[in-house]
């Protein structure tokens, strides 16, 4: 049983060029922020290509809708999502939208569901067109959650095989150690993003952090971390602490070696943190 207050989205994949093996991601990232009252896919299930989906489906209740290729070198299944999508929307059902492909030509699509109200939550891997990424509210690369969820099981079964050759105690010690780091200081491989673009979405992410503090700083450049995060979301659809290897923000912005931080305690005993950039 779930909460009415709860948003409510629709989940639309792209079988053409999304991997069954980001399913798990996909409705994890859905139920971060809502509840999943449709999950639907689509192609053409008469391809042997699709075969490797079919338990895939099963398992997570996926509605899969059947779209012939009538024409060799169209793609039925982009006109088959978008008709649906504005059924789903004309019923009034949903609040918002999981819209999951690489595909740029399901960007007036989420343009046409945003003028609606609706929120549109877009995934896809890197190859995934800007134009795409930006008619998004938020925009999540697969790939890279993809690789940080490997290399987190990969950290938790040498944890257990380390517990089994060393015995519950001592075992147990070095998993708990590890396994749950609050700090959220540890930082996972980059996925596959090569350096040029790494360094051209940071060189974005600290242009829209200096042009937040301008905005809403005090005249001494200072602003909550919780501000400055809900803005930087805003104004960047793509922008993900996970996607740099970090689980909270402000480790990942003391990685960048150029804010300063300060967290005083508040009459109630609640601390605030702030953050500024650090003079030069």
């Amino acid at each position: 049983m779930y909460s009415e207050t709860e948003p409510r989205y629709a989940i639309l994949i792209d079988a053409d060029n999304i991997s069954e093996k980001y399913v798990s991601i996909i409705l994890d990232e859905v139920n971060n922020v809502g509840i999943a009252t449709y999950k639907r896919i689509y192609g053409d299930w008469t391809s042997t290509r699709m075969t490797s989906w079919k338990t895939c489906l099963l398992n997570h209740s996926i509605t899969p809708i059947q779209q012939y290729s009538y024409t060799y070198g169209k793609n039925a299944t982009d006109s088959a999502m978008i008709i649906d999508a504005m059924d789903i929307l004309y019923s009034g059902n949903v609040d918002g939208f999981a819209i999951v492909s690489s595909d740029s030509d399901f960007t007036r699509l989420v343009a046409r569901l945003r003028e609606s109200g609706m929120q549109v939550v877009g995934m896809g891997e890197q190859k995934t067109p800007k134009p795409f990424i930006s008619a998004c509210n938020q925009f999540k690369y697969l790939d890279l959650l993809f690789s940080e969820a490997e290399k987190a099981k990969a950290a938790e079964e040498a944890a257990e095989k380390q517990q089994k050759q060393t015995g519950t105690r001592d075992g147990g010690d070095a998993a708990d150690s590890g396994a749950d780091d609050d700090s959220g200081s540890a930082q996972a491989a980059f996925g596959e993003m090569t350096r040029a673009d790494r360094r051209r979405h940071l060189k974005a992410v600290r242009s829209a952090i200096s042009a937040i503090i301008d905005a809403y700083g005090d005249e001494d450049g200072w602003i909550t971390l919780g501000q400055l995060g809900d803005q930087l979301s805003r104004r960047l659809s793509d922008f993900d602490v996970r996607n740099y290897g970090f689980k909270r923000l402000r480790p990942f912005l003391g990685s960048l070696g150029v804010y300063e931080f300060y967290d005083p305690e508040g009459e109630y005993g609640l601390q605030q943190i702030y953050m500024r950039e650090r003079d030069e």
